[in-house]
């Protein structure tokens, strides 16, 4: 693992010299990121980390500790630094002392002795002093600077106690003026210390022989005498008295020293005692230190202190540590129980899970805390979606409740984030509000949907992560991997792959079955709605909501496909997504064939400068609207199709779109029969044809209408129908009236053929006819200019077959007779020349032919200035005959 900081670096140490048990602060660089951090400490070569305090990442305090080496460097360890140098060093300083055991001839005074118990360095033995003067002569300090010491004898020391002594270094420091004859002396103290110290107590017994042989040679002769004379056994003999004295001498010997030798053992027991607690006060404290610092939550530091009493006092069998350490373990059994109990609580954050799998794994928990932790996260996930659905549909039902988990949206939410940050194209119609009452006025589905799209993206990623840390080992720490459980963490993580591979198909399945059973109910078997029913979708969505719910789903899907989740687990969202696309295509088709069938109801009648009315423009605009509010539902995103290319979708998209085609054109006559507006509504049809049917077949095409052409064909042939349905229609209403004043206004006042004056003008009941012809070109042309020659010419085809009918019915015309016969048919035919056909032109020659011809040129003279003088009285009239008036029209 590679480090984060620099190797510790130790600058200062103050003070720089002393005793052992001299507390120092060390001053340096990168000493550590926390107490946990520092796990090495060592001043002239000893250990010194049970009495270091980290106070800061330059600052550490420790007492030195009865190190060998009289001076040596300070060297730093810590995990995120590893170990580190020093550019100072500490000099152990070691006190003249007066070993109180060691043999004399002489009486020592006990004071020094004593006052060394209540200094500062009582924890040391009087076996470990030394003399400080080991040659026995004067010492003389030389000038010789300590650092050239060093440079002479690298390694070496002066101090005659240590491993690395060096005699040269020694005498140039204490003796660099001593004579020569001092030096010898030296050696002969020096020689006398060492038979002194090979001989031990046997010297002193050398010493006094001769003492001992003259008492024995004594007590042998006293012993002897008694026995010859039998004094030793008579009361009051010498020998009793002295064997009396002897032990009164004991006794008393025995009293003066019996004190303080109980003195002394007894400080020697309890020196003892404290140094046994001074040496494992760590372990002695831990139970009560364990016990706070989990109550503090210092949980590193806990598994710290106990990884450290278990590899001193894992295997004591000194009954004291075992008691102690047992009642450590028992703690710490409690620790991994409060710390399970953590793991599985919910919600929690991923960091939290991870801290606490960590703690359990340096902890040596039985079991698999990771697993324990990924199925309470499972379980928790799908409570939370089912929590949604019901809470849901309490709020639709009006009941309203207190408890349960609080799933409302809100501007943080991570479907907001994700929708804020993530680069979808929103080509929808659709747009959420930014005025937060669209939370309230959205459908219950709708909401349901982003709440629990909201649940699966702020859970599902943490859950995921959880799952690739638990494969990839990264949740444990160092001690674990020292001890190999990671490794046996991937194993079990490797075997239960199948296993997790479930809950994320169980939890992808149970978001698509709960939206289906909110949105696409008929998807559903009975027994999968009576769990994720219960919704009321009497009313259906309307496309706009339920391209949000797409819109939304497709966030959802996005965020999962981030997390590298295998595409195969997420099918089932494509799956469901395809099915929305198709529900929301064929809803907005439906919806669509309401709104057109209420376009009627907003006709107005008012026409433009092309004698079009509105409707046709709402049509096209409610149809283009339709189209752009399909735009972002039919777009195909990653891993979708285009719904377009299925066969089922694209004939009922197919007949949904001709069956609004259809409801148009009903609309459309409907309105003509409704309104009189037969001429209106049919020029509105040549309009739809020539235009807007053609813009809606490119519209359809664009948004991926496959089937457009067919779409537009069948319409427009509705079209045709209907418009000569009209127009026939509105050509009996108008012609009939014209056809049928005609017989009656020619036999008025008993007119007969055979019977008559000579014409002086045409009749009343030919101009009342013109006049009629010109209403109707006046209200045609009012609507449109086209449509007048259309409409006149088969009025007029009309008026002409029924002119022939009656003049051939008449069995035969005086010479007045015809020549009134053909003034009128004549000035009709010229009045209305502009918009005669073949047919009518047929029929007028008919009825021409059928009456006498003119013989003089008298009646053709007459004849002429009579037509002359109806042209003349009637001009005003028939200027709306006139060919500037007349459009030709575009068939």
């Amino acid at each position: 693992m590679s480090r984060a900081r620099q190797p510790p670096l130790v600058t200062g140490i103050s003070p720089n010299e002393g005793a052992p048990w001299t507390k120092v602060t060390i001053r340096g660089e990168n000493l550590g990121t926390g107490p946990n951090d520092l796990i090495g400490l060592s001043i002239c070569g000893h250990n010194c980390l049970l009495t270091a305090e980290w106070m800061s990442a330059s600052k550490i305090v420790c007492r030195v500790g009865p190190a060998k080496d009289d001076k040596g460097e300070i060297i730093v360890t810590t995990r995120s630094g590893g170990q580190g140098t020093s550019t100072v060093s500490f000099k152990l300083l070691k006190p003249e002392r007066i070993g109180i055991l060691d043999q004399s001839a002489v009486w020592l005074d006990e004071l020094n002795y004593y006052d060394m118990r209540t200094d500062r360095n009582k924890g040391i033995s009087p076996l470990s002093l030394r003399p400080a003067n080991p040659l026995g002569i004067e010492i003389d300090k030389g000038k010789v600077p300590l650092k050239d010491l060093e440079n002479m004898f690298p390694s070496m020391s002066g101090d005659f106690t240590s491993e690395n002594f060096s005699a040269t270094w020694y005498l140039i420091e204490n003796h660099s003026s001593t004579s020569f004859e001092q030096l010898r002396a030296a050696v002969g103290n020096l020689k006398k210390q060492a038979s002194k110290k090979n001989e031990g107590s046997l010297a002193y017994v050398k010493g006094g022989l001769s003492t001992f042989f003259e008492a024995q040679d004594a007590l042998a002769a006293i012993h002897q005498k008694l026995e010859s004379d039998g004094t030793e056994k008579v009361e009051g003999s010498m020998t009793q008295r002295l064997e009396n004295v002897l032990n009164r001498a004991s006794e008393t010997a025995d009293t003066l020293f019996q004190e303080v030798l109980g003195r002394k053992d007894k400080a020697d027991s309890t020196r003892n005692a404290l140094n046994v607690l001074q040496r494992f006060k760590f372990l002695f404290n831990l139970p009560l230190n364990i016990e706070r610092n989990i109550q503090k939550g210092d949980y590193d530091i806990v598994i710290n202190d106990y990884e450290k009493a278990k590899s001193l006092f894992g295997n004591t069998e000194v009954p004291v540590f075992k008691k102690v350490y047992s009642e450590v373990e028992t703690r710490i059994e409690a620790l991994r129980k409060l710390l399970l109990d953590k793991l599985l609580e919910t919600p929690s954050t991923l960091h939290d899970q991870k801290r606490y799998i960590r703690y359990l794994s340096d902890l040596h928990a039985p079991g698999d805390p990771a697993w324990q932790c990924i199925v309470a996260q499972h379980k928790w996930i799908l409570q939370l979606m089912q929590n949604c659905k019901e809470d849901l549909i309490k709020e639709q039902k009006g009941i309203h409740t207190l408890g349960g988990v609080d799933l409302e949206l809100d501007r943080s939410s991570a479907l907001n984030r994700i929708s804020l940050s993530a680069p979808v194209k929103r080509g929808g119609s659709f747009q959420t509000p930014k005025d937060d009452s669209w939370h309230y006025k959205s459908p219950q589905q709708v909401r349901f949907v982003e709440k629990l799209s909201d649940v699966v993206i702020s859970q599902l990623p943490n859950f995921w992560k959880l799952w690739i840390s638990y494969v990839n080992g990264s949740l444990f720490s160092e001690t674990g991997e020292k001890s190999g459980q990671v490794e046996k963490l991937k194993k079990n993580a490797r075997q239960r792959q199948n296993d997790f591979k479930g809950m994320i198909e169980e939890v992808t399945r149970r978001l698509v079955q709960l939206v289906r059973g909110a949105l696409l109910p008929s998807s559903l078997t009975e027994q999968q709605l009576r769990q994720y029913g219960g919704w009321n979708t009497k009313t259906p969505l309307r496309g706009a909501w339920l391209t949000q719910v797409i819109h939304t789903v497709r966030l959802s899907h996005e965020a999962l496909s981030a997390l590298e989740i295998p595409n195969d687990l997420l099918q089932v969202i494509q799956d469901l997504l395809q099915d929305l696309r198709v529900h929301c295509l064929l809803t907005t088709l439906q919806h669509t064939e309401e709104d057109v069938k209420r376009l009627a109801e907003k006709e107005d009648w008012v026409v433009d400068n092309e004698g079009i009315t509105s409707l046709p423009a709402q049509f096209e605009q409610c149809m283009v609207q339709m189209l752009q509010s399909l735009k972002e539902p039919m777009e195909c995103k990653p891993g979708e199709i285009n719904i377009f290319n299925l066969d089922v979708v694209q004939d009922k998209a197919c007949e949904q779109c001709v069956s609004i085609m259809k409801v148009f054109i009903k609309c459309l006559e409907h309105l003509s029969t409704k309104t009189d507006g037969e001429i209106g509504t049919s020029h509105n049809c040549q309009y739809l044809e020539r235009h807007t049917f053609l813009n809606l077949a490119e519209h359809l095409e664009k948004n991926g209408f496959t089937t457009a052409e067919k779409i537009i064909r069948v319409s427009i042939e509705a079209l045709r129908q209907l418009d000569e349905y009209l127009f026939e229609t509105y050509i009996d209403k108008k012609s009939d009236p014209i056809v049928g004043s005609l017989e009656p206004g020619i036999y008025a006042g008993y007119f007969d053929w055979k019977d008559c004056l000579p014409p002086t003008g045409v009749r009343s009941y030919l101009k009342e006819a013109l006049v009629s012809i010109i209403s109707v070109h006046a209200e045609v042309f009012t609507v449109s200019k086209e449509l007048v020659s259309r409409v006149l010419s088969k009025i007029i085809e009309a008026v002409a077959e029924e002119m022939s009918r009656l003049m051939q019915c008449v069995s035969s015309f005086s010479k007045n007779g015809a020549l009134q016969a053909r003034l009128e048919i004549c000035a009709l035919r010229d009045a209305i020349e502009l918009y005669l056909t073949s047919e009518s032109l047929t029929s007028f020659k008919q009825a021409l032919e059928a009456l006498p011809q003119l013989q003089s040129g008298a009646d053709k003279k007459l004849l002429e200035e009579l037509l002359n003088k109806f042209k003349s009285s009637m001009k005003l009239q028939l200027n709306c005959f006139k060919p500037a008036s007349f459009q030709p029209v575009k068939r």
